[in-house]
């Protein structure tokens, strides 16, 4: 399996992953440019570690090791001091880094660490920048960056990633490759999904594989990014970035449907079958419940073998 994205979406897919399958790989995106990943990606040059981090704890196990570690690399200081906002996994990332010389062999060595339960690689070899344009009140603008784009007021038109065309880690070239399935979302659409196809290597690899694809559609619109997005505009978005890339399931919370028809068009289009199931927290949250979500995304790998 590969999971794209970044952030608590990504996080929550690979949540779930881990629960069915011991062969998983999280392509990151590497567009970060907020907090204590811009920092340190300002300061030192880097690739913003943030998303990184986030998907080594997802893949952390449940045992007293993992979740001890999930819990340290995910730890915040609170300061009046220069490293208040930074995370223990950034900075031990970044660490291992300046080190070895090297991204990959920087985030296995995190990941045998922390005794994750599959491997995370950035999806490209250097740090991005997100441009988008976004329309408010009919007036097309511009703006750059990952926090710019999703703070801006109006609503995202299209994305585009400066350098325009980035180079791929070829490792995460090959895991698409690889792959029985690959999985796109849930997550932020236009800052955390969409971009691994404007990588053209990616692009190709996501194009050409023999993997099955899957689409986790989002619980709720993204504030600032898909404000009133339905759930099949998502997927109309996703077209639109992407008009030969043909998916194969489509996976919604039934509870977010409010027009079965006009989804299952939309996943048809794209030549997917559209599922619907209970895949929501509990607590009425807008958020994946990683045991729910496993359990459908295992009987779906299952029809599908």
């Amino acid at each position: 399996m590969v999971a794209l994205g970044g952030g608590h979406g990504l996080y929550a897919s690979l949540s779930a992953l881990r629960a069915v399958t011991d062969r998983l790989t999280a392509v990151v995106t590497v567009a970060d440019d907020g907090g204590s990943s811009g920092r340190l990606r300002r300061e030192l040059g880097v690739l913003p570690p943030g998303d990184l981090r986030m998907a080594l704890a997802a893949l952390c196990g449940d045992d007293e090791w993992g979740s001890t570690w999930s819990h340290v690399v995910q730890h915040r200081f609170r300061s009046e001091g220069e490293l208040h906002g930074h995370t223990v996994g950034n900075l031990l990332i970044v660490a291992l880094w300046e080190l070895l010389g090297d991204p990959v062999m920087g985030l296995d060595w995190v990941g045998r660490l922390l005794g994750a339960q599959g491997r995370v690689l950035p999806m490209a070899s250097v740090p991005l920048d997100i441009v988008a344009e976004v329309e408010l009140d009919g007036v097309i603008s511009t703006v750059r960056g990952q926090v710019a784009c999703a703070l801006t007021p109006g609503r995202v038109q299209a994305i585009s990633l400066v350098p325009e065309d980035p180079p791929a880690r070829p490792e995460a070239v090959e895991a698409i490759h690889e792959a029985d399935w690959v999985v796109f979302g849930p997550g932020s659409w236009f800052t955390s999904v969409l971009p691994h196809l404007k990588v053209p290597e990616l692009a190709r690899a996501l194009h050409h594989t023999k993997a099955k694809r899957l689409v986790t559609l989002n619980l709720a619109p993204q504030p600032g990014e898909t404000d009133d997005f339905s759930p099949q505009q998502h997927l109309e978005v996703l077209r639109q970035h992407a008009p030969d890339l043909s998916i194969d399931i489509v996976l919604a919370d039934a509870a977010v449907v409010d027009d079965r028809d006009a989804l299952e068009k939309a996943a048809s289009v794209l030549g997917g079958r559209l599922v619907t199931a209970e895949v929501a927290a509990g607590d009425g949250s807008p958020k994946h419940d990683p045991r729910r979500l496993a359990s459908v995304l295992d009987e779906i790998f299952l029809q599908k073998r």
